[in-house]
């Protein structure tokens, strides 16, 4: 996998770029003016980013895996040490699709009808590979959701969920923040 070098990096014109981001040559990005990078994330290969009006806010020492997407006009944030794995989808806004109304975005605004709501996937959440997020959803810290999983609503914190609609299973250790702890020792050490 091939990243883009520091002053190709600050070329983008991100709203935020922060330290150690490594990102594919072979990821997209509309919208980079509002489009938020933390420290120490890595974005792989095949990755689209489409950052509407509500922009995309990505914390640190976030990995989002070969071919995440995350498109929508409302907000999507993803906070620190979380984890999309690949194929997994992010999406802010979505057509209606009842019938009532044409869709695509072929097609002019008076004749569709776009839902969006913002999206938040918190800190320490881990999402399974080919998960769809719906628009409005927000999934707690330390949740995680299981491969192949729609998730819509709220997903409990520290939680596994998993299933078509994401049903909660069981509880998820909160050990994950001793470690974070101990990560934020050690650079602070250095």
């Amino acid at each position: 996998m091939s990243f883009l070098a520091p002053e190709e990096l600050a070329r983008l014109g991100l709203r935020h770029l922060g330290r150690n981001v490594r990102l594919s040559r072979h990821a997209v990005l509309h919208g980079a003016e509002r489009i938020a990078i933390g420290d120490e994330t890595r974005i792989d290969d095949f990755c689209v980013l489409s950052a509407g009006e509500g922009g995309i806010e990505i914390g640190a020492h976030v990995h989002l895996a070969v071919m995440v997407t995350l498109i929508g006009s409302a907000a999507i944030h993803i906070g620190d040490f979380a984890g999309l794995s690949s194929r997994t989808t992010v999406l802010s806004a979505s057509d209606d699709f009842s019938g009532e109304w044409l869709t695509g975005p072929t097609v002019p605004e008076h004749l569709r009808r776009v839902e969006a709501a913002p999206v938040r996937i918190g800190r320490h959440v881990v999402v399974g590979a080919g998960c769809v997020i719906l628009p409005g959803t927000e999934i707690g810290d330390g949740a995680a959701l299981g491969a192949l999983s729609l998730a819509k609503g709220q997903l409990a914190p520290f939680r596994i969920h998993a299933g078509t609609p994401a049903r909660d299973l069981k509880p998820r250790s909160e050990r994950l923040l001793e470690l974070e702890r101990e990560l934020a020792a050690q650079s602070a050490a250095r």
